[in-house]
């Protein structure tokens, strides 16, 4: 890939984060808090992509991108601590509504979620600029 492509590609996943955000607001408005949940996640995972996609770094699994998220970016510091333990809880409170019977993803932590989604696609923005320009 030409770095136009990857750039592309990188700006693909970004606006996927922030439409799966947007839907993971809306369903949240309606009180669709297993959804939410789960939309939050995405967001905050096709986030992580963008990132990846600038260095043209890809995995099959999910855990395997968020642990390179970890290593890489949390553990050096290129992005704040807390959201790295966002990004856990995001990722924690999904695999439960999803594959739990019975879970219930409550109001408050379904708001925590999608707020992870916000701080990340803003530090992910911020990212991306400044390594495209």
């Amino acid at each position: 890939m030409d770095d136009e492509d990857i750039q592309a590609l990188a700006k693909y996943r970004l606006e996927q984060s922030k439409e799966n955000l947007e839907e993971a607001e809306a369903l949240f408005d309606i009180n669709k808090f297993k959804g939410a949940s789960n939309r939050a996640y995405y967001s905050v995972f096709h986030a992580i992509k963008a990132i990846l996609a600038l260095e043209q770094v890809d995995f099959k699994k999910h855990s395997s991108v968020i642990a390179y998220f970890n290593k890489e970016y949390i553990n050096k510091n290129i992005f704040p601590r807390e959201l790295g333990k966002g990004v856990s809880e995001v990722r924690f409170f999904r695999e439960k509504s999803d594959y739990v019977d019975f879970y219930i993803v409550t109001k408050e932590e379904c708001e925590n979620q999608i707020n992870t989604a916000r701080e990340m696609i803003k530090h992910v923005e911020e990212f991306i600029d400044k390594k495209i320009k």
